[in-house]
């Protein structure tokens, strides 16, 4: 945080340990009291301080930030004297209560950081007003809070100087408000967050509490909340599974790949795996319920049943034209895999073939002399083993009689065999 040095006029960022305690002083000079609290009205303005608040014991009074002339060395000066009792408003982020010292995400850093202090800018239009400028979440910020009342404001920013800053910009901090009804009427989004890649989400969820996982999967996009879901360690998973309402876990579920979605739900007791099953689309539920009857250290177990299948008399052309706007199944494509009307499996077919291939090119003559494949009871090890004889990327599984039930890819495998992190809940 850029720290600016003490001097004769007041300093045009100021921090909210020096806000909380300035006189308030009338438009004749009286001293009104001092500043015990200040609160952002989000709905009306997402940076601008709205309220500042006064009084001792339960009785407070607030000044409306177009009641304020100018802020000087001995205090902030006001335009009147018309100010009203304050009764609380779940709409106000008071900044001390709902801020200091709690966890918000630093969208930039990807990651979740304790606010320790909050940096305020002066700001003129007409009067002068307080914007949210940063917060601080290193050393600067913890030594004002330590030193606050008991050393001067100058003395403390001449000292902090020499400490290393570290803050981060007001609109890149993503507030995760646990209550529901608080999170809508302060109109709290995630917006900023579903830029993210899910993989540095899901390290923000696993640093999070419980009740800010909740809250955080209950106002991502379903999207991005599944591909989020997929990504954190198993026990986190079943956790946040346990925490969301069965129907928002379901839509969640729907968005995943079906193997994904049923290894998360084979963690849950099955009273817990039913009720959400139940409130999924029924062919997404079909597939999940399928997919759990499977044990999990088997081929069968380990497949995902989003495959690219294509008939086997199928062309180049036809095979671009029918990816055409499935974006699930380009996610994770890199092979093709022709299949007779009874769904018999006949070849596997490298995706980078397709791509450079012309369009009416027989899609089967730039397939595998031979196309590995494996059996539905074929074990984990097994697995494994075709995986590394044969440098695949991806495996089909296929039934008794041939036929094509699902895939497992090399990520699939590659994750099967690291150690899960031991980062805690």
């Amino acid at each position: 945080m850029a720290m600016e040095s003490a001097r004769t006029e007041f300093p045009r960022l100021v921090y909210l340990t020096e806000l909380t305690g300035l006189r308030l002083i009338g438009p004749h000079g009286a001293r009104i009291g001092r500043v015990r609290e200040a609160a952002v009205f989000p709905r009306e303005h997402p940076q601008r301080i709205s309220r500042f608040l006064f009084g001792s014991g339960r009785t407070k009074f607030a000044i409306r930030w177009d009641q304020v002339r100018k802020f000087a060395e001995d205090g902030i000066h006001l335009s009147d004297e018309n100010f009203a009792p304050y009764y609380g408003d779940d709409y106000h982020l008071l900044l001390t209560k709902d801020l200091l010292d709690q966890q918000i995400i630093d969208v930039n850093g990807r990651k979740v950081v304790r606010v320790n202090d909050l940096a305020l800018r002066i700001t003129e239009n007409g009067n002068e007003q307080l914007w949210v400028h940063e917060v601080g979440v290193g050393m600067q910020g913890a030594f004002r809070r330590l030193t606050e009342g008991i050393l001067p404001n100058r003395t403390i920013r001449a000292v902090q100087e020499r400490l290393a800053p570290n803050s981060i910009p007001w609109e890149a901090c993503n507030i995760v408000e646990p209550d529901p009804q608080r999170r809508l009427r302060l109109l709290i989004s995630h917006d900023r967050l579903e830029g993210i890649h899910p993989a540095d989400l899901a390290d923000i969820v696993e640093e999070l509490g419980s009740e800010e996982r909740e809250a955080l999967f209950e106002t991502l996009d379903e999207e991005v909340a599944a591909e989020t879901l997929e990504e954190v360690k198993p026990t986190v998973k079943t956790s946040i599974l346990r925490l969301l309402d069965s129907g928002r876990a379901a839509d969640i579920l729907e968005e995943m790949d079906p193997a994904e979605a049923a290894d998360a739900l084979a963690q849950l007791d099955e009273i817990e795996r039913e009720e959400i099953v139940r409130d999924m689309e029924p062919e997404p539920a079909d597939e999940v319920s399928e997919l759990l009857e499977y044990e999990d250290d088997s081929a069968a177990g380990m497949m995902g049943t989003r495959h690219l299948a294509q008939p086997s008399d199928a062309t180049v052309g036809d095979i671009i034209e029918n990816l055409r706007g499935d974006d699930s199944q380009l996610k994770r494509l890199t092979h093709v895999f022709l299949v007779q009307p009874d769904g018999r499996l006949v070849a596997s077919v490298p995706f980078g073939r397709l791509a450079v291939a012309m369009p009416d090119t027989p899609a089967i003559s730039l397939a595998y002399r031979e196309t590995v494949r494996a059996s539905m009871d074929a074990t984990a090890d097994e697995v494994v083993e075709l995986f590394d004889k044969y440098n695949l990327y991806a495996l089909p599984v296929v039934d008794e009689e041939g036929c094509l039930q699902g895939a497992i890819t090399a990520d699939d495998v590659i994750g099967m065999l690291i150690p899960e992190p031991d980062r805690g809940l």
